[in-house]
């Protein structure tokens, strides 16, 4: 298969956001060294949209948000609430995250002693593909919190990539109740931290981070809280999608953005994101697509 032949593939991830006791944080995972997709990167939850998170009555369980009014919001004809609903289903299997409202229409808590087993159950079932995160939903009665998810950001793989995935980038708030771990098997470490922190640790070279992870981290990182962040997100109004290339330099490979003059950009994010004339100008701030 030649680099133009790699197929396409779309992706949701979703950026975990609380409040620490020194500011904002975000919820981070570490993918498997054996992975072959940047093994070893620090990532956020998210993966490969699945035919299972198109179906037809998923809309039905997703609360606030139409197929329509995500298609919309994407900027594509249909299917656009694959997009979260992948996200949600990604946090479930990669974290043990689920967002979604439980039958009294708070955000279902999975801490409970007595109910533990049964979401680690549920979990497994989802993740090895033997139950549909559709059918949990509708044992449990529940709702995908799509509502409190917001998009911010649109990433497409360079072409000439092994693998190229056309993603798009939600935020939302870390649920009550529950207790984030990673599995253990795509993802083998995890860690809540502030945005500042893990940009310094990646220029360091202590943790590795792909481009888009590094944008986002510091579209997030000019907000005090997880309010201001959700708020700021949620009033953002057009999201450009940035495709990087992979460019020749002294010798090696680099990626640079479009429009940026060719000036490469490292995997730490040392170039100044902010300076190209492809960031976006949306309410989420010069970085929020980035």
């Amino acid at each position: 298969m030649t680099p133009a032949e790699v197929p396409l593939r779309e992706a949701a991830t979703v950026l975990l956001l609380r409040d620490g006791p020194d500011g904002l944080e975000v919820f981070m995972l570490r993918r498997n060294l054996n992975s072959d997709f940047v093994g070893g990167a620090y990532v956020f939850p998210g993966g490969a949209v699945d035919p299972d998170d198109r179906g037809s009555d998923l809309e039905a369980l997703c609360e606030g948000r139409t197929d329509a009014e995500a298609s919309a919001r994407l900027d594509v004809t249909r299917g656009g609430l694959a997009f979260w609903v992948a996200a949600v289903r990604e946090a479930f299997e990669e974290a043990g995250v689920l967002l979604a409202y439980g039958p009294a229409g708070a955000i279902v808590h999975l801490d409970h002693p007595e109910h533990v087993a049964r979401w680690v159950e549920h979990r497994r079932a989802v993740d090895c593909g033997d139950r549909r995160l559709v059918d949990v939903c509708a044992e449990e009665g529940l709702r995908l919190a799509v509502d409190g998810m917001h998009y911010f950001g649109h990433w497409i793989t360079p072409e000439g990539a092994p693998r190229r995935y056309d993603t798009r980038f939600f935020v939302a708030a870390e649920p009550p109740g529950q207790t984030p771990l990673h599995d253990d098997h795509e993802v083998i470490a995890n860690t809540w931290i502030r945005p500042a922190d893990a940009l310094a640790r990646a220029a360091a070279g202590e943790l590795t981070m792909m481009p888009p992870t590094v944008a986002s981290l510091r579209a997030v990182a000019r907000f005090a809280t997880a309010a201001e962040a959700l708020d700021a997100a949620r009033e953002i109004g057009s999201v450009p999608a940035i495709m990087p290339r992979i460019i020749a330099v002294d010798g090696g490979m680099r990626i640079a953005l479009p429009g940026d003059d060719g000036v490469p950009i490292a995997a730490d994010g040392s170039v100044d994101w902010a300076e190209l004339r492809t960031a976006s100008t949306t309410g989420f701030g010069t970085e929020a697509a980035s």
